[in-house]
């Protein structure tokens, strides 16, 4: 009995230690092959169209390969432009718009400051002299070691800042050297990628090779239900807002709309990068009446995001809505904005490695009980 329980130990021991091994070499491995990591990942995206015109268009491969890997950068730069586009339009909006706004909270911030300001520092120096000079010179010492901390902290992040600017402009050819690799990466891997997949297939155990079909397959059926749930949700807000801003009649208002659905992908923080910023200004510039209605309408899209995105996630990955709001909520909780999209995809991977049995072959295998 006693070397039942040390065997099962011994394999729990070894499959843990095998399971950190395996991330640990992934994590290290990734960083220097991650353009080829993303080539992969990509020739795992478009394989379906490059499978699609090679069988429709009855062409080869490599040609069919080439036509999706031009057409995915055809739309890529379509999409740039069609932003950049929308940006200078934008801007020559500003341009028009901006110096009456300005001139406006400039008036309103004057009026707040013979109103508001001038009236307090006169009582503040009004008290200050009445103090002791021990009193007057504590409070004179705070206000100098305050400043000293601003300015030390407005020094460092100055500092800071110029300091990484060399960081940042080395990105780009850095970046453009990953894109390169990455796209000749996606070529070469696609184009063998049945030749490629039956060799890796011969390298595993029929077991194996069957738990990571199924593995793999649904994984599939995840990540693009995953796709399609987040295109709805940032179509959903899109309309919303769309219809919202017309209601309030403001200029632009689809070319608003399609930058703030865009930006809803963002993590947590979405349409309130748009629409926080907006509201404030308004309140500020005196438009109190458009500040209530833009504020109505980002609570009105807040509200359809957080009921919809269980749901609609749910019912696109296959996973209970409760789950999803748990694997939503613990995955913001653990690793911030970020798990707000880790947590879904970790909980479609546990639930995929369950279907498959993976498991069960495990618990086996640490039991001594496998066939």
């Amino acid at each position: 009995m006693n070397n039942i329980y040390l065997n099962r130990a011994l394999r729990l021991i070894f499959v843990i230690g095998l399971i950190i091994l395996s991330l640990l070499s992934f994590y290290y491995i990734s960083k220097v092959t991650y353009p080829f990591i993303i080539g992969l990942a990509i020739a795992f995206f478009i394989n379906p169209a490059v499978d699609f015109l090679e069988r429709k268009g009855r062409m080869p491969r490599l040609l069919a390969v080439f036509i999706a890997l031009i057409l995915i950068f055809a739309i890529f730069a379509g999409l740039i432009t069609l932003l950049i586009a929308e940006i200078v339009s934008g801007a020559d909006y500003l341009a028009k718009v901006v110096p009456e706004h300005l001139e406006t909270l400039i008036t309103h911030i004057e009026l707040f400051f013979a109103g508001q300001i001038i009236p307090l520092y006169n009582q503040l120096t009004s008290i200050f002299n009445n103090l002791e000079t021990g009193q007057q010179d504590t409070i004179m010492t705070n206000i100098e070691n305050v400043g000293r901390n601003i300015g030390s902290t407005l020094g460092t992040f100055i500092q800071s800042f110029f300091e990484k600017i060399p960081n940042i402009l080395s990105w780009f050819p850095n970046a453009a050297t990953v894109t390169i690799f990455s796209m000749l990466a996606t070529f070469f891997i696609s184009k063998d990628w049945y030749r490629l997949s039956g060799r890796f297939g011969k390298m595993l155990p029929s077991r194996a090779k069957s738990s990571s079909r199924t593995v793999i397959e649904d994984l599939k059926k995840a990540l693009f239900g995953f796709i399609k749930a987040q295109a709805t949700l940032v179509s959903f807000t899109t309309v919303i807002i769309l219809i919202g801003l017309l209601i309030l009649r403001v200029d632009y208002a689809i070319t608003i709309a399609l930058i703030t659905g865009i930006v809803d992908i963002i993590p947590y923080l979405g349409t309130g990068l748009i629409f926080v910023p907006w509201i404030i200004f308004e309140a500020i510039s005196g438009d109190m009446g458009m500040a209530i209605g833009l504020g109505i309408l980002y609570i009105i899209v807040i509200v359809q995001r957080q009921i919809m995105e269980p749901k609609v996630l749910s019912s696109s990955i296959g996973l209970d809505p409760l789950a999803t709001l748990i694997a939503l909520f613990v995955g913001f909780k653990l690793i911030g904005f970020l798990g707000l999209i880790v947590g879904p995809v970790t909980l479609v991977i546990i639930s995929t490695l369950h279907r498959a049995n993976v498991f069960r072959d495990i618990w086996s295998f640490i039991k001594g009980t496998e066939k």
